[in-house]
């Protein structure tokens, strides 16, 4: 994993990639997943190091969103009971790789939006999650981010603000949480069927967690910093690209 010729600008942005995701609540697999394919990372190697380095950024993050009193337990809960066995279920398909950069390149797209603030505006009026959406909500976003290797938190954030069904500091302490148990899940799915994780995986893992513990921090706090989300939406933007032409 490591051998890249390219690794030391990887670890020098990977960081920061964190830091802009746990910001805002996210453990980063999309990002992660985005550098890996600009820098030509084997694609078996991809998922479970996405999955990893999502349980640490996402555990932080949401750590310091509780502590600022942030999460709805029962806005969780209405998505995580569907979302957690079929993260497992995605998590034991392995696809061929065309498939895998294309779905994935489709999923950046939310990443993008995300970041470009287009689902970034609260309602002032908050609905309640009726049961079945929440399980229909769960169910699907649990299973494409255990295929894929997400946490499904870059997904679930904007369908809370666009339904109304929480407020913005709300619905990132919960996707946090959201995205830290399916990607447990989805990675027990991974090691079911025999994928391992390469070693130098915890290293990214503590590179990482640099940017997601100030993220976190400030994020839960009063950080919004724009023009550093425009820089890495057009970093997504560069590696969508690459997805669904190479």
């Amino acid at each position: 994993m490591l051998q890249n010729e390219n690794i030391y600008i990887f670890l020098a942005i990977l960081p920061i990639v964190s830091f802009l995701y746990s910001s805002v609540g996210h453990g980063g697999a999309s990002g992660y997943l985005a550098l890996m394919a600009l820098f030509s990372f084997a694609p078996e190697s991809m998922k479970p190091t996405a999955l990893l380095l999502n349980i640490f950024v996402a555990g932080i993050s949401f750590y310091y969103y509780f502590k600022a009193g942030h999460f709805n337990k029962k806005l969780f809960f209405a998505f995580a009971v569907t979302s957690v066995p079929l993260s497992l279920l995605g998590g034991r398909f392995d696809i061929e790789a065309t498939l895998y950069k294309k779905i994935l390149a489709v999923l950046l797209i939310f990443a993008i939006l995300k970041m470009l603030n287009v689902f970034g505006k609260e309602g002032d009026a908050i609905k309640q999650v009726k049961i079945w959406q929440g399980l229909l909500v769960g169910a699907l976003i649990g299973f494409f981010s255990g295929l894929i290797g997400i946490g499904g938190g870059i997904i679930l954030t904007p369908l809370i603000l666009l339904f109304h069904w929480g407020k913005m500091k709300e619905a990132a302490a919960v996707s946090a949480l959201f995205i830290w148990v399916n990607s447990a899940s989805a990675l027990i799915g991974q090691f079911s069927i025999g994928v391992t994780l390469e070693i130098e995986s915890f290293l990214l893992v503590a590179i990482a967690l640099i940017g997601g513990v100030l993220g976190g921090y400030y994020g839960s706090k009063r950080i919004n910093n724009q023009r550093l989300r425009y820089i890495l939406a057009f970093v997504l933007i560069i590696a969508c690209a690459k997805l669904f032409f190479t």
